[in-house]
């Protein structure tokens, strides 16, 4: 047993997710009944949400604590690629919605789900959430209040504590990071749960009556992670970013497919910037930042299905007003949460932009739970990788800038 152990963490860490994920579609397929499978995923992901309000709070805690001058520069360009990144997203769903319109078999309506009545909610929730109180933010997965309060105090210790309690945050950074990263080793049977559960849940009828729709959201979503994300980094790095693009990919895409959160996902992005020798003072806020406000995949569900709920009504949207759709949606989507299902609830405001009844929209949200095991899944693992791609191009063009050698 000692040496099947010992080969087993011999392979690769893909390697095995992989053979995790071709065993759970076989017994999935053979024994749909065997629900006890679904557990191990439960439990993975359950692992990975509990540990990442941790991390993240003392990783930037400890690092900003500690953390040299001259990283600013590094921050605002990640902030710049995340919020323009996500509203090309919003535009080329706009001119994908425009050559391959799609019409809805509108359903009923959502009735337990309540969305934001207008962007002045969203933004009124953002604030609220920035101030919330720190406990609570640790316990309910606020990153957007747990980043201000870890920053908040990591400044205030970079400013008052003693040597010795730098010391000891930065063991106390390197104790949560050794969890994360047992937690991650045990992947591959998280994978084989939450795959087993897709597969004998949901099957392949999902595909033949929202193929086309599914086909347009996935087709976005695929040419936003493989062509102008790709391009974005590679005016900014003037190199083929397609190692680097594949390698976020493989190594975040994959576990985020399948959780479907980006929250769960920080501590798979924060090891991945480790694996590529990124600053851990820089990572350690933008990945979870990059959580909330890198939602590609979010802006191109809100766009998508609210032309396709306009096409559906015989509504003509014209070019202009479709563009500031696209602005609404990036707005919108950095106000989605970090859980699967997030971005739909921001539905409804888009088609307020024309018109369209809240009674329609919750339809079109319920149209958006029916094929979420597909879109949200797509959605979830092009904004991880995403998060990882546009954190390391920001390093990595001051590195170019400084001559040091760039390694994906």
């Amino acid at each position: 047993m000692r040496n099947i152990l010992k080969k087993w963490n011999g392979l690769s860490l893909i390697l095995r997710i992989v053979i995790g994920l071709a065993i759970g579609i076989v017994l999935a397929l053979a024994v749909p009944q065997f629900t006890a499978i679904s557990v191990l995923g439960t439990m993975f992901v359950g692992a990975l949400k509990a540990i990442a309000p941790i991390l993240v709070f003392v990783l930037v805690m400890s690092s900003l604590a500690q953390a040299t001058e001259g990283i600013g520069k590094q921050f605002r360009m990640v902030i710049f690629l995340y919020m323009f990144s996500t509203l090309l997203a919003a535009v080329l769903a706009v001119l994908a919605s425009f050559a391959f319109p799609v019409s809805l078999k509108l359903t009923e309506a959502a009735a337990d789900a309540t969305p934001p009545s207008g962007i002045t909610e969203v933004f009124a929730n953002l604030l609220n959430n920035i101030v919330s109180n720190p406990i609570d933010s640790l316990a309910n997965a606020n990153y957007v209040g747990i980043l201000t309060w870890s920053i908040i105090l990591g400044l205030a210790l970079k400013k008052l504590a003693s040597p010795h309690t730098k010391e000891a945050l930065k063991d106390l950074s390197d104790a949560v990071s050794q969890a994360v990263r047992w937690i991650i080793n045990l992947a591959p049977f998280g994978i084989m749960g939450l795959v087993f559960t897709s597969v004998s849940e949901n099957g392949l009828a999902i595909f033949k009556d929202y193929g086309q729709l599914l086909l347009l959201l996935v087709g976005c979503m695929l040419g936003m992670a493989l062509i102008i994300d790709p391009l974005i980094a590679a005016i900014c790095l003037h190199r083929n970013p397609y190692p680097l693009v594949l390698r976020c990919f493989k190594e975040s895409g994959v576990t985020a497919f399948f959780t479907r959160s980006s929250a769960a996902n920080i501590p798979v992005n924060m090891a991945l910037c480790d694996r590529l020798g990124l600053d851990k003072n820089v990572y350690s806020v933008s990945i979870p930042l990059g959580a909330t406000i890198n939602m590609d995949g979010a802006a191109i569900t809100i766009t998508v299905m609210t032309l396709a709920a306009a096409h559906t009504l015989g509504i003509t949207v014209d070019f202009p007003t479709a563009i500031i759709l696209s602005l609404l949606a990036t707005v919108a989507a950095c106000g989605a949460s970090g859980v699967a299902g997030g971005s739909l609830l921001l539905i409804p405001m888009a088609c307020s932009l024309f018109g369209i009844s809240n009674d329609i929209a919750m339809q079109v949200v319920a149209v958006g739970f029916i094929i979420g095991v597909v879109q949200d899944s797509f959605e979830t693992a092009i904004n991880s990788a995403g998060d990882v791609l546009f954190a390391a191009t920001a390093e990595f063009y001051q590195w170019k800038k400084s001559g040091r050698e760039i390694k994906f």
